[in-house]
């Protein structure tokens, strides 16, 4: 396996993309924190990158689930602010940090191409 293509930069991989998912699922909870009935979904990440790794190839679609054991308001929508709010931020900084892994992971390969 070439350092490019090494295990590592997989697993960032997976990793930007499950957070770049996540992301997706806070803002659309956002977005329809007016609609009716509406359930706040997430997904587990940890589990998610834990099936991400023993995927030999691709990367399949996150089981995306409805979050138990939020407070309902009368309308039906669940979906809570300050949660989604802590999630977004939280989600970015786990993007930067992935996005940082990844930069180190190319500069040492820079590094070995430059000095051979």
């Amino acid at each position: 396996m070439s350092w490019i293509n090494s295990d590592s930069i997989a697993q960032l991989q997976n990793y930007l993309r499950l957070t770049s998912f996540r992301v997706s699922l806070v803002a659309n909870n956002i977005a329809n924190i007016d609609t009716p009935n509406y359930h706040t979904q997430d997904i587990d990440f940890q589990s998610e990158m834990r099936r991400a790794e023993m995927q030999a190839a691709g990367s399949p679609q996150p089981a995306v689930r409805d979050v138990p054991g939020l407070v309902e308001r009368p309308d039906g929508n669940n979906v809570d602010m300050d949660r989604e709010g802590l999630l977004l931020a939280q989600m970015q900084l786990q993007y930067a940090l992935g996005v940082q892994l990844l930069r180190e992971k190319f500069k040492t390969v820079q590094t070995a191409i430059s000095e051979s």
